[in-house]
């Protein structure tokens, strides 16, 4: 579980760093705004399709979305 902990301060982290909003990044997904939120909060993960994305929008590999 420490891995999903690190996954929600990631994503939050980079959002931050590129200046953009919940719903910013849900609607780059295709996704919802609660959904999206879930992730940060480590409620969810997200699909693989949307790991994917998300490595895309912030030009990251999957392992750094993940690692301390």
């Amino acid at each position: 579980m420490k891995e999903l902990y690190n996954l929600a301060e990631n994503l939050k982290a980079l959002r931050e760093q590129y200046g953009y909003t919940l719903k910013d990044v849900a609607k780059q997904l295709g996704i919802t705004y609660q959904s999206y939120h879930a992730y940060e909060r480590g409620l969810t993960v997200p699909t693989l399709q949307n790991f994917i994305k998300l490595a895309k929008l912030y030009d990251v590999s999957l392992d750094d979305l993940i690692e301390e």
